[in-house]
């Protein structure tokens, strides 16, 4: 079997890369589950349907604000590059994280998820980065374990998120999620 010669020699690193990226993404997404009405509750004595609407709302923005403006992204990703869009991901999913630590309302937080939505596209551009630098022969089964990455992330995340507040104050829930990502930007910017 020869090599294509189009392709980098270095795919297998990339790939890695990038998978670690997508589980750290999709264990990031899902973590805040266990705990986000728990912090939203230290910061004002909601009422228990506050509560759970601001929990509510806090999670789902996230999830409306990425099918909203994933088309944006995808069409940004093509003209500048798949890499420089995961950095760009990456880096405001850390940002957002950081910034829910800091907070001093519910509102904050549900308008944080929604831009950490809004910025989103780790996951989708990571495939298709990877698409392009994997072997022909080998692309059904690196683009099986992208997908795998992502959703083991997001079955442990809750798991993790639930450890984390137990070993955490609540606050230091939100740095310890920060430092995961930071781990993450550090990674893809090498």
């Amino acid at each position: 079997m020869v090599a294509d010669p189009e392709l980098p020699a270095s795919w297998r690193k990339t790939f890695m890369t990038l998978w670690l990226g997508c589980f750290m993404t999709g264990l990031n997404f899902s973590m805040t589950m266990p705990f986000m009405a728990l912090y939203i509750e230290t910061l004002h004595p909601y009422g228990k349907f506050e509560l759970n609407l601001y929990a509510g709302l806090a999670f789902a923005v996230t999830y409306l604000a990425q099918a909203i403006v994933s088309p944006l992204w995808g069409n940004l990703a093509d003209q500048k590059g798949r890499k420089l869009m995961c950095l760009r991901a990456s880096g405001v999913m850390t940002f957002t994280i950081f910034a829910v630590g800091l907070v001093h309302h519910a509102w904050t937080i549900v308008l944080l998820r929604f831009v950490q939505g809004a910025f989103s596209g780790y996951i989708n551009n990571a495939t298709a980065f990877m698409a392009g630098e994997t072997p022909h022969n080998r692309s059904g089964a690196v683009m099986a374990n992208m997908m795998t990455a992502n959703v083991t992330g997001n079955l442990l995340g809750p798991l993790v998120g639930g450890a984390i507040s137990w070993f955490c104050r609540l606050s230091g829930n939100v740095f310890c999620l920060w430092g995961d990502d930071g781990d993450r930007l550090f990674v893809d910017l090498i």
